[in-house]
């Protein structure tokens, strides 16, 4: 698959996903030749005889020495070497690719005024599964010249790429594919290492999984309302009120149950009734995230920008707004753990559902679900750990002149973390559903049989004990890549 980009602003969410997963880029003729030409009056620019920070004076608190011709004609791949003390673990290729996607979108923006040979360099690097070894952590800059060093050094033949799984070394992938290293132009050294990418990537990439594996909870939501037999009115969608998310929600569920019997019983437990709220807010979340991703990838992030004429220092580098949505995005996923969890514990017990207790059909020599329900409470257990703010933690680098760190990039590996370990969670939750709805020998709600009958394909009932941890890990990997076949109704 290819993509074809006629300006920055389609670089999008979207595009950036699928360039994330593998597609190709092509860029249009006519783009190009405006980058050309923005290029030329950059070139210009820069030819005055004033400081622009980074090109003809020192970075970070080094701002006011002013470099000789001599110093300036390395000091763009000078900036791109020395900050790379990164190390292990290294970002995965999808999460790279997504970050040069972000990357490219930047250098095609006029604010920026990059070369169309930097871009070209770009774009064949993602066009040939050039992956820089990129470090996951251990940084703490105000922006995320760390991170994007061991990127964009790797241009230059330095550093560290990834093929097929192991590291080898940035001059010798180049050289397979015959191409000699970049040398970066005036400014381009800083445009490589400005902004927030791999923030923005973070944010663009999590809240599409975060939808993913909310849609998933809804689907095992609603096999725990069906199993159970619980009362469906509460699901009516005009009890949300105001809230539409909220609506959107009860009308999924409420669609999902209809028409499956009903225990004659005044209420269900809590956390049965109130999966369609923690769910909504849950959602709300992840829209807000995918909103922030868009104004992000809108905003110019170069330092110093080219805007009016002049070279202006920016504040793009501070992703603080996609960090603090990454962290909410992450306690709201725990709550949603937590009532997914609770579900299945309810489930096991006969009280609730009239089925026999832990939902083994011989209960005393065999324990049923009840392990696979303790799977769930110990991935909640370190989901839970994961809901401390990641974002907070301000402290003094270079002398004072970095005073604040968004530290965004941590909040995203959180919600990476999270979102694996919410869908183990819904995986023990369909699991657990699918044995009580076998147990309770009954079709079930229309809209659910296909569901029911795809996880049983995936995972059969355990009608007698045996070790479940495979099949477990299988269903979840089946649920990830979306082979699991499990969908439900999306509102409107």
């Amino acid at each position: 698959m290819t993509v074809f980009v006629r300006s920055p602003g389609e670089l999008g969410p979207d595009l950036i996903r699928q360039i994330a997963e593998g597609a190709r880029v092509r860029l249009d003729a006519a783009l190009m030749a405006s980058v050309a030409a923005q290029r030329s009056r950059v070139l210009a620019a820069l030819s005055r005889d004033k400081p622009v920070y980074g090109v003809n004076t020192g970075a970070g608190r080094m701002a006011g020495t002013r470099l000789t011709p001599e110093q300036q004609a390395e000091h763009q791949s000078r900036l791109l070497v020395g900050r790379a003390v990164g190390g292990p673990p290294w970002l995965p290729e999808q999460d790279v690719r997504a970050l040069f996607a972000v990357r490219l979108r930047d250098l095609l923006t006029p604010e920026t005024g990059a070369s169309t040979d930097a871009v070209r360099f770009l774009v064949e690097r993602l066009n040939d599964g050039f992956v820089p070894a990129v470090p996951r952590g251990g940084f703490g800059s105000a922006g995320e010249i760390i991170p994007l060093c061991h990127a964009f050094q790797t241009f230059l033949g330095i550093g560290t790429v990834l093929a097929d799984g192991e590291e080898l070394p940035a001059a010798e992938a180049l050289a397979r594919r015959g191409i000699p290293p970049y040398r970066p132009g005036a400014k381009e050294g800083m445009s490589f290492l400005q902004g927030s990418p791999v923030a923005t990537a973070h944010a663009v990439l999590r809240a599409a999984s975060g939808g993913h594996v909310l849609d998933l909870q809804l689907l095992a939501c609603a096999m725990t309302i069906d199993a159970m037999g619980a009362p469906r009115a509460i699901y009516r969608p005009e009890l949300a009120g105001p809230d539409e998310v909220l609506a959107d929600v009860l009308g999924e569920v409420g669609a999902l149950v209809r028409g499956g019997s009903e225990r004659d019983v005044l209420q269900a437990p809590v956390s049965v009734r109130v999966g369609p709220q923690a769910l909504a807010h849950a959602r709300r979340t992840v829209g807000e995230l995918e909103g922030a991703a868009s104004r992000a990838l809108a905003t110019p992030t170069d330092s110093p920008a080219y805007v009016g004429g002049d070279f202006v220092s920016t504040a793009g580098f501070h992703a603080g707004g996609l960090g603090l949505r990454m962290d909410a995005v992450t306690a709201a996923l725990a709550h949603v753990g937590e009532v997914s969890v609770q579900r299945m514990h309810r489930l096991l017990d006969e009280r609730f559902t009239g089925l026999p207790p832990q939902l083994t059909p011989d209960p005393g020599p065999q324990a049923g679900m009840v392990l696979v329900h303790k799977r769930a409470a110990g991935e909640l257990h370190a989901l839970r750990r994961l809901v401390a703010p990641a974002t907070l933690g301000t402290l003094d680098t270079s002398a004072g002149q970095e005073d604040v760190q968004a530290f965004a990039c941590a909040a995203g590996e959180n919600l990476r973390a999270a979102l694996d370990r919410l869908l183990v969670i819904t995986a023990c939750e369909l699991l657990i559903a699918h044995q009580a709805h076998v147990l309770r020998d009954e079709p079930g709600a229309p809209a659910l049989r296909e569901p029911y009958r795809r996880v049983g394909e995936l995972v059969p009932p355990a009608l007698e004990d045996r070790p479940l941890g495979q099949e477990i890990t299988a269903l979840v990997a089946a649920l990830r890549s979306r082979r699991a076949g499990l969908s439900a109704p999306r509102a409107g």
